[in-house]
């Protein structure tokens, strides 16, 4: 193990204690080594807010096309057209142009009725029992029947589908996940939904994205090809769940930590979006974002050579005294922030974070109304593992 100090400070993004609870360490990373390399995996890491933001913005040095996860930069795969998520400009202008007209804040806005509804009917029936899960009964309902809903998916598959993408982002415990074999857009699961929105086309985004025109990077103008459109919907359909089940499992723990703060937001439903935005800071879903050094970089005295792995930890970054003060680890609904990056910044911005933010201020305000007060069952809430940080199950008693 070699890191880039002599405090013995250590960050490992796959030891179970750490994830656990990484802020400690985090804050150590950001005032011992505030650049950190980390031989055993391979990787330097940035962790305070000014160092994070610059480097997601610069896409040049720091590139999308290998990966944006640790084990997919390590495996290198070769990814088909369409996974804007893992490609730098040219490429991924086209790409998210194409997304960004479907996935504005005012489409998105215009689904609260929708939203509510799925709401509704994942909390009414719990109403009297004592208690719900808000992973189990809500976070794994509701953003599936929101996505499933946009992409046109029947109700009946979207379970499958939502499992689908739990499988992809899944890794044992402790160990890095195997990108050595991925296929982001595996055919024999979306195709069938693909070919019948062809001849069947509705007002649904996969129709949408199948008919719709635009400049890619030659310079032609072209409709999506299969391949093409069948990655945007593994890729929708996998992040515009995760994200969001992830929020709603924090909105029930960081409140159930929080009691005089929940009490408020009961009492003053005007409060909710700031709160929402707080716990995406304080609790943000992806705690890194992995990029390949196209070139050496200076970094505190030190170069960080091409051809390098560096992770931008998210997570630290949202809670550097520098620019959340006074103290970046206390949960504050009444915070006053620019912004966060738990949604990335720059090109890779998240399309989805305007439907993510309306779904958890959703979820939140009909959560309240029904359960205005809960304690969290930690004999059987669990903690996942998975490439993004979050609870695979989350009951509570309610009060």
């Amino acid at each position: 193990m070699t890191i880039t100090s002599d405090t013995g400070v250590y960050y490992d993004p796959y030891d179970l204690k750490i994830h656990a609870d990484p802020y400690p360490t985090f804050r150590r990373l950001r005032e011992e080594s505030p650049l950190y390399f980390n031989e055993d995996h391979g990787f330097y890491a940035l962790s305070r807010f000014n160092d994070v933001e610059k480097g997601l913005v610069d896409h040049a040095t720091f590139s999308s096309a290998h990966g944006v996860i640790l084990e997919m930069i390590k495996a290198d795969p070769t990814f088909p057209q369409g996974v804007f998520i893992c490609e730098d400009p040219p490429a991924h202008s086209a790409h998210r142009g194409l997304l960004a007209r479907v996935f504005t804040p005012k489409k998105m806005n215009a689904l609260e009725p929708q939203i509510r509804e799925f709401c509704a009917h994942a909390l009414d029936p719990l109403v009297g029992s004592g208690g719900f899960d808000f992973v189990n009964d809500l976070g794994t309902q509701m953003p599936m029947r929101v996505i499933g809903m946009l992409l046109g998916i029947p109700e009946q598959d979207q379970q499958a589908v939502r499992e689908h993408g739990n499988d992809r982002l899944h890794r044992e415990p402790g160990q890095p996940a195997d990108y050595t074999e991925y296929d982001i857009a595996d055919p024999t699961f979306f195709g069938d939904y693909i070919e019948w929105r062809a001849s069947h086309p509705s007002d649904d985004l996969m129709s949408e994205l199948l008919l719709a025109e635009f400049t890619d990077e030659t310079g032609a103008v072209r409709r999506l090809t299969r391949e093409e459109i069948m990655t945007f919907v593994t890729v929708l359909a996998s992040a515009g769940n995760e994200t969001t089940n992830r929020l709603i499992g924090w909105t029930g723990k960081v409140l159930a930590d929080h009691p005089d703060q929940r009490r408020e937001l009961a009492e003053d439903r005007s409060l909710i979006p700031n709160a929402i935005e707080e716990i995406l800071r304080y609790e943000p879903p992806a705690h890194q974002f992995c990029r390949y050094v196209t070139r050496d970089v200076d970094y505190y005295g030190e170069t960080v050579p091409g051809g390098s792995v560096m992770m931008f930890l998210a997570a630290s970054a949202n809670r550097d005294h520098r620019v959340f003060a006074p103290d970046g680890d206390v949960f504050d609904i009444h915070r006053k922030m620019a912004h966060h990056v738990t949604f990335g910044y720059g090109i890779h911005f998240c399309l989805g974070a305007a439907l993510a933010r309306l779904e958890g201020r959703i979820a939140l305000d009909e959560v309240l109304t029904r359960f205005p007060r809960w304690e969290i069952d930690s004999e059987n809430a669990h903690l996942d593992s998975s490439a993004v940080r979050g609870w695979a199950t989350l009951p509570v008693v309610t009060l």
